[in-house]
């Protein structure tokens, strides 16, 4: 039995502008962070041939090709891994629709575990660039790549998208001290609405065009965000989450909606210094920056909605138990 445990992630500033639609033209860069909520998969040697899945449905088949779970099957065909397998997807989260990059995380999850169910051992590098293999050029989502990125990685880090399709990657090697506060000011709260972000992500794709202005000042916010936390200036990440929720509003007609507005304004009122939705929008957790001094105001009004404590997960992808009987 083999498991991996990925990070869930929150994208800090820059969101969209990962996007092949917009890195093409211009290189993008985001600041993302893993939180220590996590996916797993779960890889078991079978006695027989055949592949057992197990997610919200149950799959028993003979070969690679019968598998309907997508990324499942993509996995296996990029690892190798042909049959006499059980797999089972576990999250700490709902797996669909919550705005943390949970499908991104699966996707490296199990490029990780496959790998490691034949005794190789793959760089984070090669897991997120499999993983954007699978989701965007196998499945076909209208998705970026900081997700699959920041799943492979952890901590805090910086990407740059280049035109040529690479991406740079810098650790935001932030103080102890530091990682503790930013954790200590950032809050998710579930909107209690999940959708596809397919629908939304599509619309904003089809607009980049009209949207180039916005985005490259979403570019520009990601920057700033950067430089701050290396000078450990936390406070503009909340100055930004509020810029970057306004622009952001304006690239697709379904990205908020009037409950997701009325939680937004219920926690500025409060104090908080800037907000927003993690993710596509249309539901999801409504990720918040508020400073120590507003905290009690802000858990009190906010008391109707769920609140997911997290912290800032330094580690990315990685195998949490490697068993293996002697007589295999």
């Amino acid at each position: 039995m083999i498991i991996s445990q990925t990070p869930l992630r929150i994208s800090l500033a820059g969101g969209g502008v990962d996007f092949p639609e917009f890195y093409k033209r211009e290189d993008g860069f985001v600041v993302s962070s893993a939180i220590d909520k996590y996916v797993f998969v779960i890889a078991t040697r079978r006695y027989d041939d055949k592949i057992y899945v197990n997610y919200s449905q149950k799959e028993i088949v003979d070969n690679v090709s019968q598998v309907k779970h997508e990324l499942v099957r993509s996995a296996m065909e990029i690892t190798g891994v042909k049959q006499g397998i059980e797999i089972t997807l576990l999250s700490d989260v709902p797996s669909q629709g919550s705005g943390l990059g949970s499908s991104s995380s699966f996707a490296v999850g199990l490029l990780n575990v496959l790998y490691h169910y034949q005794g190789i051992q793959v760089s984070a590098k090669r897991l997120a660039e499999e993983a954007c293999k699978i989701e965007i050029e196998v499945c076909g989502k209208p998705i970026g790549k900081q997700d699959q990125y920041i799943a492979a990685y952890g901590g805090v880090q910086s990407f740059k998208f280049l035109k040529s399709g690479e991406v740079e990657v810098e650790p935001l090697s932030l103080p102890r001290k530091c990682l503790r506060d930013l954790s200590d000011r950032l809050f998710l709260f579930y909107t209690n609405l999940t959708r596809s972000s397919n629908i939304i992500l599509s619309e904003q794709n089809k607009r980049t065009d009209s949207n180039m202005d916005q985005l490259k000042v979403i570019k520009s916010l990601a920057v700033d965000v950067d430089q701050a936390l290396r000078r450990g200036d936390l406070d503009v990440v909340g100055k930004v989450l509020r810029e970057n929720w306004a622009i952001k509003k304006t690239l697709a007609t379904s990205i908020s909606n009037p409950k997701i507005d009325d939680m937004h304004t219920l926690a500025m009122s409060a104090g908080a210094m800037g907000a927003k939705i993690s993710g596509a929008g249309g539901g999801g957790f409504l990720l918040v920056y508020c400073p120590a001094s507003a905290r009690e105001s802000l858990l009190k009004i906010m008391e109707d909605y769920r609140e997911m404590p997290f912290s800032i997960e330094p580690f990315g992808s990685k195998i949490i138990l490697n068993y293996s009987r002697a007589e295999w």
